[in-house]
């Protein structure tokens, strides 16, 4: 069920009645836990069942973690929550690239193996479920976390609907407290939330969707269009990703605050990022921060030698990528990110810029507008292995932005299209500055306006949603 689609148009105000109308806690985590498992049967009802097992396995154990008398049992217990887990996300989401990476192994030594190809379907969020599920594991074997025996406040947590396919991955610390206390309706909570659903629609719908159809178009044609045009393609593609994918997590956000929950933000206006650290502080913050909690710091984070340090942020990056999908892009996408990196770690730079750029500042210096540019453009061309469906395919890509077209006026598909996108996105950027040292761009906005004023502001934003709105697409992150 998409946010943007009628059902859950209709759905939630029905949830959303029921939940209020119930006032006792236990019964709105029993509501919230047969609506999310309606919501993610929407799909296919079958795969309702691997959620159930990851949910049931950790509730499980648990406990007995927490009981257990010797370290020895308590990671027993753990293991058993990582094979069952990672073993089911192996199973549903790498089979195939391990067993098609064997065969174009033994292909390039000379032998040709024919081994079955298996026709398994990624369940929708699986990464997302099994990493928030594992926290729980985790924070449970090291102390951090009390083992619940709430059944039903529990499989609330895990299944929460909001946030089920696509984040923010939360940690089991933060929002299963949440589930296990009182909650009243608070006006002011929900009509924030509401404010961030209207942005987060408009991220999705107006720029995401339209930047994909441009997106598209010069991908497919990448071997017959200059360089600049190119080039424009990966840009919109960057902006599609971002308008999708943080589109998404700012309506999770403001769903959730619809009934009294606080999720942590998972995007901080990234495109602003000074450098690649910064970039990664501000992108897919749930993402970045559950590796270096659960990876990173295990692995000795930056209290070992330069040489570890690099080591261990490699391999961040690198199962970073292949958490994305199975694919070699993904992979080289991590690599290459880790190479951006690698400089400012070497010179003990990658903790510079902490705060927001121009800060209590209408606009930035130059050298902070050069330094955003240049991360972009990075950050830019490394998505082209995010978007390309082979490892070729973007090598080619590159090699024809690098190409002496680049200096070329663009020659989009659509060209009207494309101008008016352009112009949209100018707005957007626009905004977004403005925007940029609040949760989201619009949080802000019109607060010290009169309600008339504050009311047609966001009537204006409905409007322009209605108006502009691109072809409906599925989120990009549901298929990982």
């Amino acid at each position: 069920m998409l946010f943007n689609s009628i059902e859950f148009c209709v759905f939630l105000p029905v949830v959303f009645a029921l939940y209020w109308l119930l006032r006792e806690r236990r019964a709105q985590n029993l509501l919230l836990l047969v609506a999310s498992y309606v919501f993610y049967g929407w799909w296919d009802w079958r795969f309702t069942s691997l959620l159930a097992l990851s949910t049931v396995v950790d509730l499980a154990l648990g406990p007995r973690m927490e009981q257990a008398t010797s370290k020895a049992r308590r990671r027993a217990y753990l293991g058993v929550s990582l094979a069952v887990n990672l073993g089911v996300l192996a199973y549903f989401k790498y089979a195939n690239f391990f067993i098609d990476s064997f065969v174009q192994a033994f292909t390039f030594l000379g032998q040709h193996p024919d081994p079955a190809h298996l026709d398994i379907v990624l369940p929708v969020g699986i990464s997302f479920y099994t990493f928030q599920t594992l926290s729980y594991s985790i924070d449970v074997y090291r102390g951090e976390l009390r083992a619940t025996r709430e059944v039903v406040a529990f499989g609330a947590f895990v299944s929460f609907f909001p946030q089920l396919v696509a984040g923010p991955i939360e940690r089991a610390r933060h929002l299963l407290p949440q589930f296990q206390q009182a909650r009243t309706f608070d006006r002011g909570m929900a009509v924030d939330g509401l404010r961030q659903v209207l942005w987060g629609a408009m991220k999705k719908m107006v720029i995401a969707d339209n930047c994909a159809m441009q997106a598209d178009a010069i991908f497919a044609q990448a071997g017959e269009l200059p360089g600049s045009t190119l080039f424009l393609g990966a840009i919109f593609f960057a902006f599609q990703i971002y308008g999708d994918f943080s589109g998404y997590s700012d309506m999770a956000i403001g769903i959730a605050r619809l009934f009294g929950f606080d999720l942590m933000r998972n995007f901080a206006h990234p495109y602003f990022s000074r450098d690649i650290a910064e970039f990664w502080r501000r992108w897919h913050i749930s993402l970045s921060t559950w590796f270096r909690d659960y990876l990173y710091i295990p692995l000795g984070g930056s209290r070992v030698d330069m040489g570890r340090r690099i080591r261990n942020t490699a391999i961040i990056f690198l199962v970073s990528g292949l958490w994305h999908g199975a694919n070699w892009t993904f992979v080289v996408w991590g690599a290459l990110n880790a190479l951006y990196f690698l400089p400012i770690m070497l010179r003990h730079r990658n903790r510079v810029n902490l705060g927001t750029v121009a800060a209590g500042r209408t606009w930035p210096t130059l050298r902070e507008l050069t330094s955003m540019l240049l991360t972009f453009t990075l950050v830019t061309l490394a998505w082209v292995f995010f978007r390309a469906e082979s490892i070729g395919h973007a090598m080619d890509y590159l090699a024809g932005i690098a190409s002496p077209s680049l200096f070329t006026p663009p020659v989009p598909p659509r060209p009207y299209h494309a101008a008016r996108t352009l112009a949209i996105l100018f707005i957007f950027v626009l905004m977004e500055w403005r925007g940029r040292e609040s949760a989201y761009a619009i949080q802000c906005t019109g607060l010290t306006w009169s309600r008339g004023w504050r009311h047609l502001f966001y009537y204006v934003l409905t409007l322009l949603l209605l108006l502009f709105r691109g072809q409906g697409q599925q989120f990009i992150y549901f298929q990982f």
